[in-house]
């Protein structure tokens, strides 16, 4: 009689217990997942690098990281299940930062290019291009970097078409007699700008939608003067290698994001394209010849 009274009283319980089991169960999952995942420099967190001098990819906006990196590392940081968290780093010193185990990841416009390719790893998830700027009716509208024989360039420094430019300097001005290129490096995309608007340069050369953002915000002063993207490039998050379990985690949570149409919005506000297979095995340097 005992036995039957202990069991009526535990019978009202046991829709409270089964939630409760569903409850622990699920915190349970919730913590295989997060033991799971790749280890990060700060447990439960994203970190993430990023020069946040350079809109419309990486600022600051009332105190907080916006553009489109930022909003779209929340989006992937929040399909590992983790808290996304930014280091503003300049971007000569990303690369260094991410190996030196600074932060997990860079998202910061950065190109894909095979030199980089040996240093780091890479996620590509954008795909933009150059321009040049010049102070609107100075009279020197350069279209092609040919055009900048004999001229002062200002660049972020670090940037991919550096290189680029040396080359056409070697090859293109020098032998034509028509004087080098003379790029001139600074930290951020808005000292390059200041540089041609205190004539210690001739031009600028910059990420085109860097560019058209600069010429907004500086109410026309400066004009982008090439009429079509130069050395279109792929942008591409960068781990440091051997960090597998991460990278394959990125690529994971990236897939997620497609899958809900969540990358597509993000490309069709900021107004910029997916890389190919094409494009990307291009800025690889890995594309059959």
């Amino acid at each position: 009689m005992k036995a039957q009274l202990d069991l009526k009283s535990v019978l009202p319980s046991l829709p409270r217990i089964a939630k409760c089991a569903a409850a622990l169960a699920l915190c349970a999952a919730s913590q295989a997942f997060a033991s799971s995942g790749a280890p990060t420099v700060a447990p439960g967190k994203l970190t993430i690098g990023a020069d946040l001098t350079y809109p419309p990819y990486d600022y600051m906006q009332d105190a907080d990281p916006a553009g489109f990196d930022p909003a779209f590392m929340t989006k992937l940081a929040g399909h590992l299940k983790l808290q996304p968290g930014f280091v503003d780093t300049r971007f000569a010193n990303l690369i260094l930062g991410v190996n030196a185990n600074r932060f997990d990841v860079i998202a910061s416009a950065l190109y894909v290019t095979p030199e980089r390719a040996k240093q780091i790893d890479f996620v590509p998830y954008l795909k933009t291009g150059g321009s040049l700027l010049a102070m609107s009716h100075s009279g020197f509208a350069p279209k092609t970097p040919e055009d900048l024989c004999g001229k002062r360039v200002s660049s972020i420094k670090g940037a991919s078409w550096i290189p680029k430019l040396n080359d056409v300097s070697k090859q293109v001005c020098a032998p034509a007699g028509r004087g080098a290129i003379d790029v001139r490096e600074f930290e951020t995309s808005p000292e390059a700008a200041q540089a041609v608007l205190s004539h210690a340069v001739d031009a600028q050369f910059e990420d085109s939608a860097v560019a058209q953002m600069t010429v907004n915000k500086l109410g026309g002063r400066v004009a982008i003067t090439s009429a079509t993207p130069l050395y279109p490039v792929v942008i591409g998050l960068g781990v440091k290698k051997g960090n597998d379990a991460l990278l394959a985690q990125l690529k994971s949570a990236f897939a997620s994001m497609k899958q809900m149409g969540e990358y597509q919005a993000l490309l069709k506000q900021y107004n910029v394209a997916e890389p190919t297979g094409d494009d990307i095995a291009k800025a690889l340097g890995t594309a059959p010849n």
